[in-house]
């Protein structure tokens, strides 16, 4: 059950442990949306779609459909389980630029649900309690 704040909106600041949760291609050229967001003022790198990189973690969604995308959320959870030092907020990534909704993008987050330091859009849980 979720039940913890969610991510807000607009992020123009990230707190102590606090990591930036983007969608990006997987060239790594943040020029729109959340992506630039990140590369911009929290040391997203360009050139570089996957992964942390300064207080950002890529997830890359302008590959394909939602069953590219699942292989690197699913990373993703792996790497918040494994760093509880920090705290994840995710972006509703894919929900911009790529094209996706939210209720196609929220499912491959079921299994973020419990994990504490991974903190969800409102969108995200409402499509996951639906």
């Amino acid at each position: 059950m979720y039940d913890r704040r969610f991510t807000p909106e607009m992020i123009s600041e990230l707190g102590e442990n606090e990591i930036f949760v983007f969608g990006s291609n997987l060239a790594g050229m943040h020029g729109g949306g959340a992506a630039r967001v990140a590369f911009r003022y929290f040391g997203a790198e360009w050139g570089k779609g996957v992964g942390l990189y300064g207080r950002t973690y890529a997830i890359p969604t302008m590959q394909g459909g939602v069953n590219t995308v699942k292989p690197y959320v699913d990373d993703f959870i792996v790497f918040a389980k494994n760093h509880p030092e920090l705290t994840f907020l995710v972006t509703r990534i894919g929900c911009g630029i790529a094209g996706f909704r939210d209720k196609d993008i929220a499912p491959l987050f079921a299994d973020a649900i419990d994990v504490e330091n991974v903190i969800l859009p409102r969108s995200f849980v409402v499509c996951l309690n639906s």
